[in-house]
């Protein structure tokens, strides 16, 4: 029953978090309402993942790639820098749109930094 609202726990592949140690911080849950959700507020069924603090929400189809699971680390590690970062977050969706929000610029910008083999700089700017 719960499940279906928050999801199912799932563990990372450890080859994943012994090459990206950062994902070891980042609770995965699989499926639940959350991904829907976000989904319906982009004006689709689902999103791929979405996060909201510690925990990463995984589409219960979603395999686990490093690019997505990076890019939502980034976003664990935003709401840990700032108690108002989700509202920061819904306010510069509301005036610039998901794509062009300052938090996903950065969040994209931290996974291609990591995938390409940069250091764990947060990326904080």
């Amino acid at each position: 029953m719960f499940s279906a609202l928050i999801g199912r726990h799932d563990d990372l592949p450890p080859a994943l978090i012994e090459r990206w140690p950062e994902l070891a911080a980042v609770r995965i849950r699989r499926g639940g309402l959350p991904p829907r959700v976000g989904g319906w507020l982009l004006g689709q069924r689902s999103v791929a993942a979405i996060t909201l603090w510690g925990t990463v929400f995984l589409a219960p189809e979603e395999a686990p790639a490093a690019d997505l699971l990076l890019h939502e680390a980034r976003h664990v590690q935003q709401f840990g820098d700032d108690w108002a970062f989700p509202v920061r977050y819904v306010w510069q969706s509301i005036r610039h749109g998901y794509h062009r929000n300052r938090y996903e610029a950065d969040a994209r910008a931290y996974a291609d930094r990591r995938l390409r083999g940069g250091d764990l700089d947060r990326g904080d700017h």
